[in-house]
């Protein structure tokens, strides 16, 4: 008897610890829980660009089943042998805790993602239109048991801060991600858990939008894509963003 309690006392922790709240005093300002059929286009937009080895298409897009899916292929467009995708919120945000819950279906060959930058309107990642940029989670799932935290400086002298690597269980299983942003700190945690914090007042600041993507690449020392692991999907269950 000790022994089953013990197993459903750690049980109901992991499940606690895969809805994690936001730290005391933060209030929720804005989400999107996935719950209607389509992507709502008056908060989102596309990630449309071709880069490292995939296109991003807005067909790979799908909402169903309370999540956003973003499907992953092997298919021949824009000079790419793979397609991937994301969304972009249409507003920017600022100060405050982000968060999402999300899940990683994939083989080796794909760079996942829920981060925050200025988006410049293109669908694309260029830099000119965003003073900082908060990862609060890349993946590259030849390795489904970490992932990368991580802020850089694109006005003037492009910084990269605060990196580390954080050891997990599978990102296969749902877990959340969240990113406490001030104007001091960055602050970034994984189900609850705070995993790193990175110093940035001395950078500038400036207006971010919330991107969910995946993409087939070459980061995390990737050699090719498993195709025999395709179709793949990232299926993300939430993105909220809270204000004190």
């Amino acid at each position: 008897m000790t022994r089953l309690l013990l197993r459903a006392s750690l049980l109901a922790a992991a499940l606690l610890s895969a809805h994690a709240a936001p730290p005391a005093g933060y209030k929720l300002a804005w989400a999107d829980e996935f719950n209607g059929s389509a992507l709502d286009s008056a908060q989102w937009t596309y990630r449309t660009d071709s880069k490292h080895w995939s296109t991003q298409l807005p067909a790979n897009i799908t909402v169903s089943g309370g999540s956003l899916v973003i499907h992953l292929r092997k298919e021949k467009a824009g000079g790419k042998e793979y397609t991937g995708g994301g969304v972009i919120t249409k507003s920017p945000f600022r100060f405050g805790y982000y968060e999402s819950r999300f899940r990683i279906l994939a083989g080796p060959g794909w760079h996942s993602s829920f981060w925050m930058m200025g988006h410049d309107g293109s669908g694309g990642t260029g830099t000119a239109k965003t003073a900082i940029e908060l990862d609060v989670i890349e993946n590259d799932t030849g390795n489904l048991n970490s992932y990368g935290v991580n802020v850089h400086r694109w006005q003037g002298q492009h910084i990269s801060r605060g990196h580390k690597n954080v050891p997990t269980p599978p990102l296969s299983e749902w877990h959340t991600y969240g990113a406490e942003y001030t104007p001091t700190q960055v602050q970034y945690f994984f189900d609850g858990q705070l995993v790193q914090t990175v110093d940035v007042s001395d950078l500038p600041q400036g207006g971010l939008h919330i991107w969910l993507t995946s993409i087939a690449s070459h980061l995390g020392n990737t050699k090719a894509v498993d195709d025999t692991k395709l179709p793949g999907r990232v299926e993300y269950d939430y993105v909220r963003f809270y204000t004190r």
